[in-house]
């Protein structure tokens, strides 16, 4: 029987015909729009090249546009989602800052403003302006002026005549290579312990937070650097003696905290005093009440300190201890040893930091006995 043989449709060999020819196109169109693209890129790429650099101020102009187009529509959006989070973080500031007075912060920011920000400025004297009313419009001392400007008590003030105004009492000092806190102290009548001073001082820069390294050149500002004729700091004795170890609530009368000598008063950016004493000793309890704080409670530069609630109203700091003997909690009374006179912190040497606050620093001069 013969074998019957199919062929197949038509229309299958001539759809074959079709993607083969359909194949062919591509590929032979494809690869000459190729070339051309090639041709032409590496034309731009030459043109580029050899005006390197011509277009990049546009570059940036159109970017810096683009930035702030996006800060100004995008910028409000983000602010307000950030208000609410703000709103919970504030109030735990609040908290902390409560123990201590709530006018503290408002205090701190109108010192600020007050000093200018430690920018030291220039003024012309006027017809019948004389050191003495310059002196009181910037509350300083004559002598700064006079320190500041290469003047003597009897120099004759002109008008016109240009005088630098620093922020604070005391001289501005320019770095030179190789000097320390210690030598510039040391060179304005300040010692080793009084060095404290130039730490404390907000507007000083270090390079270094931990050694208080300075850059040759920087300008440093020296509170109460005066000429070398200044008197000898006031020494001050803890009190001797039995004292009063009532425990409760104290009683307003502080006794002195520890024995040594005041190497830096009450000012506006160190609204405590600093007592020093090279052999250390031990920190007494001003006043009776409860310790609210004890040991290295943060990252600030108090170091190890005690802080103790006097429950009327007052509350002491004292800081840089070596050794903290209380611990939170605990009822002390005046004169109740809290710890040893140390240099933790931010502290350029053995002393006490001490505070007294009730609804803000307050000047602890004023009351101790």
């Amino acid at each position: 029987m013969p074998r019957i043989q199919f062929s197949k449709p038509r229309v299958f060999s001539e759809l074959n015909e079709f993607l083969h020819f359909i194949a062919w196109y591509v590929r032979t169109r494809g690869y000459k729009w190729f070339t051309k693209f090639e041709i032409l890129k590496d034309l731009l790429v030459d043109l580029l090249y050899q005006k390197r650099g011509k277009y990049t101020r546009p570059f940036m102009h159109f970017g810096t546009i683009g930035l702030v187009f996006l800060v100004i529509t995008i910028g409000p959006v983000l602010l307000s989602k950030t208000e609410s989070q703000a709103k919970g973080e504030s109030s735990q500031t609040v908290m902390s800052a409560s123990i201590f007075g709530s006018d503290f912060s408002t205090s701190q920011a109108e010192d600020v403003a007050r000093f200018r920000g430690g920018e030291t400025i220039t003024h012309f004297v006027a017809e019948g302006e004389t050191l003495s009313s310059i002196a009181s419009r910037y509350n300083l001392d004559t002598s700064t002026i006079l320190w500041e400007n290469d003047l003597t008590e009897k120099s004759v003030l002109k008008p016109g005549q240009e005088l630098s105004i620093l922020p604070v009492d005391g001289v501005r000092h320019k770095v030179a290579r190789g000097e320390t806190i210690f030598s510039i102290a040391k060179k304005y009548g300040l010692d080793s312990a009084q060095a404290q001073v130039i730490v404390d001082y907000p507007f000083n820069e270090f390079l270094n937070d931990e050694t208080f390294g300075l850059a040759t050149g920087q300008p440093l500002m020296i509170p109460g650097g005066v000429p070398p004729e200044k008197p000898a700091p006031v020494k001050k004795v803890a009190v001797t003696g039995p004292v009063d170890v009532v425990v409760g609530a104290g009683s307003g009368q502080f006794i002195w905290p520890a024995a040594g000598r005041i190497t830096q008063g009450y000012s506006f950016y160190h609204k405590a005093i600093d007592i020093a004493n090279r052999a250390g000793g031990s920190i007494l309890a001003a006043d009776a009440g409860t310790v609210v704080g004890a040991g290295w409670l943060d990252n600030s530069g108090y170091g190890n300190r005690v802080i103790v609630d006097h429950g009327n109203g007052f509350v002491t700091l004292y800081a840089h201890m070596s050794v903290v003997q209380v611990s939170p909690g605990q009822q002390v009374g005046r004169g109740a040893v809290l710890g040893q006179m140390g240099s933790t912190g931010r502290s350029t040497g053995v002393h006490l930091h001490f505070e007294i606050r009730k609804g803000g620093l307050l000047n602890p001069l004023s009351f101790l006995q």
